[in-house]
């Protein structure tokens, strides 16, 4: 659950500067990217990269199609793939855009999501990836396989052409 704390009277998560000790980041919060900005890059990403952990507690990276909505990053996978095997054991896990140097990282907890989302998720998936879902569709919707919303608890923002000035990291939780 978001705290009110954490949230702009706009509803918006508030940001803040990172903590990034030796790196020289200034003081206050003067200049810092606005949510918008991390949105507008989770909507637009082609691909992202998900880190998972293993049971051996070393980490998964793979790189995975999904989309940003409601708050939240929706993406599919078979019920055997080492990520969805991870998420089960542990679903704690970071969700990074394609673009490093525009990056947005979202440190989060993945969910099983429900059936609703996921009606809404397969057109607009479809339309994005220009890829036809018709073969999994009665797996994804009658839950045999997972659908994942990863729920943000902190989000940070790097701009690189504007690191020092405009680092940014927002709590959601």
């Amino acid at each position: 659950m978001t705290s009110k704390k954490t949230l702009n009277s706009d509803g918006k998560p508030k940001p803040s500067r990172p903590h990034m000790p030796g790196y020289g980041l200034p003081e206050g919060n003067k200049g810092l990217l606005p949510w918008s900005w991390a949105e507008q890059r989770l909507k637009k990403s082609h691909n992202y990269w998900i880190t998972t952990v293993k049971p051996d507690g070393s980490p998964h990276t793979m790189v995975v199609w999904g989309m940003w909505r409601d708050g939240r990053f929706l993406f599919s996978t078979g019920s055997k793939s080492r990520k969805a095997r991870n998420l089960a054991q542990n679903p704690n896990c970071v969700v990074c855009t394609e673009h490093a140097n525009e990056a947005v990282i979202v440190e989060g907890v993945a969910e099983i999501a429900d059936v609703e989302p996921r009606r809404k998720f397969l057109p607009l998936y479809e339309r994005k990836y220009k890829f036809d879902m018709k073969d999994m569709k009665q797996d994804i919707l009658s839950m045999k396989e997972p659908v994942f919303a990863v729920r943000p608890r902190v989000v940070f923002g790097l701009w690189e052409k504007h690191f020092m000035g405009k680092s940014t990291r927002w709590k959601v939780e």
